[in-house]
């Protein structure tokens, strides 16, 4: 967090902007300003994402054809579950609509549904993998998240001083410390509602076809690439702060690459072992968790009285909910970050459940091969 802050300050100094706005708490009313719609931007970039996105799904389609049918392991839907099911209704009822008698904790439904919907994943996924999920394997990790998480997206909200993608409706009139609390108790749900997610959807292996053999990442001088990766994160912060305008999208790619530097630092090289031998299971699952969590939490904040809106530069156009439908791109390489973030930070080995978090998310077991478990899930579908 230092680093971001460090490097955003730095480009805004730079750019001879005063940096006191940027320190102040709670956050100042929103100045709603951005670059005007722009079709040649908006094409540009549509088809970066379609080019990125097209290959995994071309793999994938391609490659469940040709698969045979994985039994899955069945369980009763666990009675917890039913809890989350009923908590996150009930919260989606009272936030979309206005009771009198409810008023005074109106402004307060966010943390409520996602609690709601993070039993209601774990739920699911207990039933699909016959009583397994992160909740009742791995506990000391689950309940470390949300502490975790209210620190890691605080990040993302000192970024978003600078490009000022959203801003938030209903909510000025907090106090320091009411902001301070209430924001972060919602901001604790977002990792565990991501990292849930795509753990659910590690139990369909067809949404991953394909991809534990797809492109190799060969990388001459492997031994600098960590100090490349932390010296492009920097330098891409410092232009952050200094256009943040133009280069508003750095914000959602630019984390990515502080976070793999870190990892390969501290000798965690999981995830460049994996896109050395082509897996790409685990990235495209987290990306496909953010983009699912994403459609949730814009489609729950739509009709909220406390509320997030959106002035995201030259394409902020063809909304979904509040979201222009390009904005929705942010929310792919938000979820690698979520994983890598957790990881990097609740190394599995320090949590008592690396031999469960193994078999959870299908890792190798030793650098550059493949456990026998992944090589019998690949080219199955459920």
């Amino acid at each position: 967090m230092s680093l971001v802050a460090g490097s955003l300050l730095t480009g805004a100094f730079l750019s001879n902007r005063p940096l006191l706005p940027y320190l102040s708490f709670p956050p100042p009313p929103p100045q709603k300003h951005s670059m005007p719609f722009s079709w040649p931007a908006f094409l540009l970039i549509a088809v970066s994402v379609m080019l990125c996105v097209a290959p995994f799904l071309v793999r994938i389609i391609s490659s469940a054809r040709n698969t045979g049918h994985r039994t899955t392991i069945a369980a009763m839907f666990p009675s917890w579950g039913w809890l989350g099911v009923i908590v996150m209704l009930v919260s989606w009822v009272l936030a979309w609509n206005r009771f009198a008698w409810f008023e005074p904790f109106q402004e307060h439904t966010f943390a409520p549904i996602w609690l709601g919907y993070i039993l209601t994943i774990n739920a699911l996924t207990a039933r699909r993998t016959g009583g397994q999920c992160m909740l009742l394997n791995r506990t000391r990790y689950f309940f470390a998240l949300f502490p975790l998480s209210a620190i890691f997206w605080w990040s993302f909200e000192f970024i978003n001083r600078f490009v000022g993608n959203w801003y938030y409706v209903g909510v000025h009139e907090f106090g320091g410390w009411h902001y301070f609390f209430f924001a972060s108790l919602s901001f604790s749900t977002v990792l565990p509602a991501v990292l849930g997610t795509a753990e659910w959807l590690q139990s369909f292996p067809s949404l991953s076809a394909g991809l534990g053999r797809f492109i190799r990442l060969t990388v001459p001088r492997f031994q600098m690439l960590p100090g490349f990766l932390m010296i492009a994160g920097v330098f891409g912060f410092i232009a952050l702060g200094m256009k943040p305008q133009p280069l508003f999208f750095l914000a959602w790619l630019m984390p990515l690459l502080l976070i793999l530097a870190l990892q390969a630092y501290v000798g965690e090289w999981r995830t460049f072992v994996d896109l050395a031998a082509g897996d790409w299971r685990r990235l495209w699952l987290l990306a496909l968790s953010g983009l699912i969590c994403g459609l949730f939490w814009e489609m729950w904040n739509a009709k909220s009285l406390a509320h997030w809106e959106y002035a995201v530069p030259y394409v902020q156009r063809f909304e979904i909910f509040k979201m222009p439908v390009l904005g929705y791109a942010g929310y792919i390489p938000f979820g690698i970050i979520c994983g890598l973030f957790a990881d990097f930070i609740l190394a599995p080995q320090r949590w008592g459940c690396q031999a469960e978090w193994a078999r959870m998310t299908g890792l190798r077991s030793t650098p550059g091969r493949l456990s026998k478990n992944s090589d019998r899930n690949e080219g199955t579908t459920d």
